[in-house]
């Protein structure tokens, strides 16, 4: 297929990892299609996960719409990864002091101020679709993000601690535990009730590229896909399908993704991760799959699975190289 300066591109996305592949592609299509105004011709469109989602203090906290508008945003703390920089703690601390919320999970004063909006949003009548667009007025982020589904779904898991069966929410997990105590399933509370919002369907049914992000497989491009209706409208577009490893050389590129596998029965490895999505031609959703140098080998076994895989640099580790690997991921959409 050929890529013009009019492409559409859709994104799944989740986390830390998409941000920054987001980051790349945005600044890769700003100098491949420039539109003369320091942005670019190509449209690019986020679908982003939701299932982290939870009411907090009283407030809508949306941790992956916000990690991606931030970084896009250029507010994101980039030494932890998430938040915001120059960030300060006085009302968390206060609210700890109050017995209020969750003392291991720390809200900044800055992004406070996101929660508030957003749940004054939503509760003056707005969709979450249009209460992140509103929001994302404020940011120059080049990049249109669209929440997976406007129902709540919030991931729960099931762990087994001090002998005690617990159901607790995914970010209690995540962050209080550390992914360190086993995970025996996840649960999408609310995921039966929901579907993918116009928005996010024309999206994929209009899309020339679907790129899966390097983000988790399990609890972020699996938590999107597990929305009633997305998946069979992924597989129904017309676009190419190329995804991009989360996994290098057997660990997780970022996160505790190692743990989320191993809670689903599949091996943390590059191969694992392609053959759990599935070849498209054989009724999964890859037509192409990015692995990185360090899993070279891996592209002969993928290529017997119908997966066309190919091996480049994966490390996001700074602007330039997120950018490269985007363009090797819309690179691969053109050999489909």
């Amino acid at each position: 297929m050929g890529l013009n300066g009019g492409v559409k591109i859709t994104v799944l996305a989740g986390g830390v990892g998409g941000a920054r592949f987001l980051r790349g592609l945005r600044t890769h299509l700003r100098e491949a299609y420039p539109n003369g105004d320091g942005g670019s011709t190509a449209e690019v469109t986020a679908v982003v996960n939701t299932g982290d989602d939870m009411w907090l203090t009283g407030l809508r906290v949306c941790p992956d719409l916000d990690s991606i508008m931030y970084t896009l945003g250029g507010a994101n703390d980039d030494e932890r990864g998430w938040g915001r920089k120059d960030e300060s703690e006085r009302v968390s601390a206060e609210l700890t002091a109050y017995g209020v919320g969750w003392p291991w999970f720390t809200l900044g004063d800055l992004d406070l101020g996101t929660h508030i909006a957003r749940s004054s949003f939503l509760r003056d009548g707005l969709t979450l679709t249009e209460a992140t667009a509103r929001l994302a007025e404020r940011w120059p982020l080049g990049i249109r993000l669209l929440p997976m589904s406007d129902q709540p779904i919030e991931t729960h898991v099931d762990i087994l601690v001090d002998g005690k069966r617990r159901i607790v929410h995914f970010e209690e997990w995540w962050v209080k535990y550390r992914a360190g105590v086993p995970a025996q399933r996840f649960i999408q509370v609310g995921v039966e009730a929901a579907r993918p919002t116009p928005s996010v369907l024309r999206a994929i049914e209009q899309a020339d590229v679907i790129l899966l992000a390097p983000s988790n497989p399990v609890v972020s491009i699996g938590t999107i896909l597990g929305v009633p209706g997305l998946r069979a409208a992924v597989l129904a577009a017309r676009a190419p399908i190329v995804g991009v490893s989360p996994i290098i050389a057997g660990a997780a590129v970022r996160g505790m993704a190692d743990a989320c596998l191993t809670a689903i029965g599949v091996e943390t490895t590059t191969t694992a991760v392609a053959k759990h999505y599935g070849a498209r031609s054989r009724g999964g959703l890859l037509d192409a799959w990015l692995v990185d140098e360090a899993d070279a080998a891996s592209t002969p076994v993928l290529a017997a699975a119908g997966i066309r895989t190919t091996a480049v640099p994966l490390w996001m580790s700074d602007v330039a190289k997120s950018s490269r690997l985007a363009a090797d991921a819309l690179a691969a959409a053109r050999r489909g």
